[in-house]
C-alpha cells in the first residue's frame, strides 16, 4: 500500500492516499466491546478492511474500463445499503465501510475467469460432484427384448468453472455406452464436454461439465439397462349361463437389474424392438468399449452406442373411467407406430429382485360364445372346449390391443359366488377388432363318437389293359353327440376324407348343417340340449384314379 501510494506514476496514487487517510482515521475511533449476535455480526468493519487491502492492487485495471467502473459503482451502492441496514442490538446503525466513488474498488469481488483448458480427470473422489438421490425416475420396459430405457431427474450442485460428475454402475446391468446427461435448466450456461472412463477404474464414468453458473441445477440422466421385464396375464369369470364374461387384465413387473427404482413412473411397450446387441452383454464388459489392450477383434469394438433408440410422438387413446371409480390405477394406452405404449398411473417402487403385480384393465359383461370342437386328426377322440369373443366395442373392449399373456378362465360354481377353474392357455397379441378363441382344454362332459356304418366301392374305370384305373369309395357314418351338462352346447365337428375329390349327402330328416371347411374337410355344427344326446348320419363318396377327372367334370 505504501509503495503504491509513493509512486506518482501510478494512476491509483491519489486514490491510495485518500483511502489510507480514511483507514487511519477510522483506526483512531474508540472500540466498543460487547457480545454480538452471530446473526448480526459486529465485525463488518474488519471484513471491509480486508476487502480494501486485498482489492486495492486491482484498481488501475478497473479504472481503464468504463464498463468495469459501472459495475464498481453498482457494487459500492449495494454494499452501502447493506451495511447501513445492519445494526447491533440496542445500538445505532453501522456506517458504510467506505464512501465516495473513488473508493468503490474496495467493495468489489473480482470474478474469476474460467480456464479455457479443461482439467485432467481426477483419479480419486476429490474435486468430484456427487450424484444425489433421484428426484424423479421413469422406466420404459420392452417386453419383446431384455431392454429398459431409464430416465432419471437429479438436482446437481455445480460450482462455477469445471466440474467432474462421477457415475457408477457396479453390480448392475446398465449399458455404459448408452449414458446421456442433459441439463433441464440454464442449458445456455452449461456445457457437457465429455464422458470419460478412467483407466483401472471399473464400472465408473465421469462427465466433464463446464458451468458458467453455480448452485443447484436439474439434470436428466438417461441410459439403457437389462434385467427389468414385464408380462401380462388375465383372469376371466363366466356368468352362470356362460353367455357373458368378466375379464381382468394384470401386469407383473420383475426387477433383476441390480438397481432399486423408487417411486418410478412405469411405461410398458408392446411390439418388437430392433436391437443389435444385448444390453446384458454390454453391461458385463470389463471396459465400456472393450479393453484398450485387446486388439484381437477390432471390428467388434464399437465407439458409440450399439442400441438404436426409437422415440415416437404418441396420440392419446381415451380410457374408460371405470377404473377411477373403483380406485384402481389407470393405465394409459398410446399408439406408437407399430408399437403400443402402456403408461401406469402414478408411481411404483420396484426394488431389486422383487416382482410387483399391477392391474391393467377390467371389463364387464363381455359377450362370449362357448364352443366345443371335435377333430380326430388334431386331438384324437377328445372333445376340446373353447371360449370365443372379439376385442371390439361391441364386446365392451376394443380400446387397445391385448398384449401376449396367459389367460385363466373360471366359472361360478354356485349362487354364493364360489368359483371353479375351467382351463387356460397362452394368447398372442390381439389387435383391436379381432376375434379370439381360447382353448380351455379337454371337455369331460361333452363327447363325440363317429361310427362307420357301411363301406363299399363302385363305378370302376378300366384302362386299355383291362386294369382298374379308377373307382369310388362310399362310406356311411353315424355321429353321436352326448351332452351331460346342465346347459345347452354347440359342437363343431370336423371330418377329413383324405382327398380333395369328394361329395357328401346328409340322410333324410337331418337338420345338422355342414360346410366345406377346406379342400379335404367338411365341418358340421350340432346343437345339443342339456343332458341329452343327438345323432346324425351322412354318406360321403370319395373319387380315386381316373374318377377324379370325371368328378371334376
Amino acid at each position: 500500500l505504501v509503495k503504491l501510494a509513493g509512486d506518482s506514476s501510478k494512476p491509483g496514487k491519489a486514490f491510495a492516499d485518500s483511502l489510507t487517510n480514511d483507514a487511519l482515521s477510522e483506526l483512531k475511533q474508540p472500540i466498543w466491546v460487547r457480545i454480538a449476535s452471530f446473526r448480526k455480526p459486529a465485525w463488518i468493519g474488519a471484513a471491509a478492511a480486508v476487502l480494501v487491502i486485498g482489492l486495492l492492487l486491482m484498481v488501475p485495471q478497473f479504472t481503464k474500463d468504463k464498463s468495469a467502473k459501472d459495475k464498481i459503482a453498482k457494487f459500492a451502492k449495494d454494499m452501502d445499503e447493506t451495511a447501513a441496514g445492519m445494526k447491533l442490538e440496542g445500538e445505532a446503525e453501522i456506517p458504510p465501510v467506505a464512501k465516495g466513488p473513488e473508493k468503490i474498488a474496495a467493495r468489489l469481488v473480482a470474478e474469476k475467469a474460467i480456464p479455457q483448458s479443461p482439467p485432467f480427470a481426477p483419479a480419486s473422489a476429490i474435486e468430484l460432484v456427487t450424484l444425489p438421490r433421484r428426484d424423479k425416475v421413469q422406466l420404459t420396459i420392452y417386453n419383446s427384448a431384455d431392454l429398459t430405457l431409464v430416465r432419471e431427474r437429479r438436482n446437481l450442485t455445480l460450482k462455477k468453472g469445471w466440474n467432474w460428475l462421477q457415475f457408477m454402475w457396479a453390480n448392475t446391468l446398465i449399458d455404459p455406452t448408452s449414458l446421456s446427461l442433459e441439463p433441464l435448466a440454464q442449458a445456455d450456461k452449461i456445457d457437457i464436454q465429455q464422458l470419460v472412463f478412467p483407466a483401472r477404474l471399473k464400472d465408473i464414468g465421469r462427465w466433464l461439465i463446464r458451468s458458467e453458473t453455480e448452485g443447484q441445477v436439474p439434470f436428466e440422466v438417461t441410459y439403457f439397462t437389462s434385467g427389468l421385464s414385464w408380462r401380462a396375464f388375465y383372469m376371466g369369470t363366466l356368468s352362470t349361463d356362460e353367455q357373458k364374461m368378466k375379464l381382468a387384465g394384470y401386469v407383473r413387473i420383475t426387477n433383476k437389474s441390480g438397481e432399486n427404482y423408487e417411486n418410478a413412473q412405469t411405461r410398458l411397450i408392446v411390439g418388437k424392438v430392433h436391437q443389435l446387441d444385448k444390453i446384458a452383454e454390454l453391461a458385463r464388459r470389463r471396459y465400456p468399449y472393450n479393453s484398450p489392450q485387446d486388439r484381437r477383434d477390432i471390428k467388434s469394438d464399437r465407439s458409440v452406442s450399439s442400441v438404436e433408440k426409437y422415440f415416437y410422438e404418441a396420440d392419446s387413446v381415451a380410457v374408460g373411467d371405470k377404473l377411477e371409480r373403483m380406485g384402481i390405477k389407470e393405465i394409459k394406452k398410446e399408439g406408437l407406430s407399430e408399437y403400443f405404449l402402456y403408461t401406469i398411473e402414478g408411481t411404483e417402487t420396484i426394488p431389486n429382485k422383487w416382482g410387483k403385480r399391477l392391474m391393467s384393465f377390467e371389463a364387464e359383461d363381455i359377450a362370449v360364445k362357448s364352443l366345443y370342437k371335435y377333430d380326430r386328426q388334431r386331438w384324437g377322440t377328445e372333445t376340446v372346449r373353447y371360449i370365443a369373443f372379439a376385442n371390439d366395442k361391441k364386446h365392451n373392449l376394443g380400446e387397445t390391443p391385448i398384449p401376449n399373456g396367459n389367460v385363466q378362465i373360471y366359472s361360478q360354481a354356485d349362487e354364493q359366488g364360489y368359483l371353479s377353474y375351467i382351463g387356460g392357455m397362452s394368447v398372442k397379441y390381439i389387435p383391436v377388432n379381432e376375434e379370439v378363441e381360447l382353448n380351455l382344454g379337454s371337455a369331460r362332459l361333452v363327447s363325440v363318437e363317429p361310427v362307420l356304418m357301411n363301406f363299399k366301392t363302385d363305378n370302376y374305370v378300366f384302362d386299355n389293359k383291362n386294369n382298374v384305373a379308377g373307382w369310388d369309395e362310399i362310406r356311411s357314418w353315424k355321429v353321436e353327440v352326448t351332452n351331460t351338462r346342465n346347459l345347452p352346447v354347440e359342437v363343431e365337428i370336423t371330418r377329413g376324407f383324405g382327398t380333395a375329390y369328394w361329395t357328401l349327402q346328409m340322410n333324410d330328416g337331418q337338420d345338422v348343417p355342414y360346410e366345406k371347411h377346406d379342400a379335404t374337410h367338411a365341418r358340421f355344427k350340432a346343437k345339443v340340449k342339456p343332458r341329452s344326446k343327438r345323432t346324425f348320419t351322412y354318406t360321403v363318396t370319395t373319387y380315386h384314379g381316373r374318377r377324379e377327372e370325371q368328378a371334376n367334370q
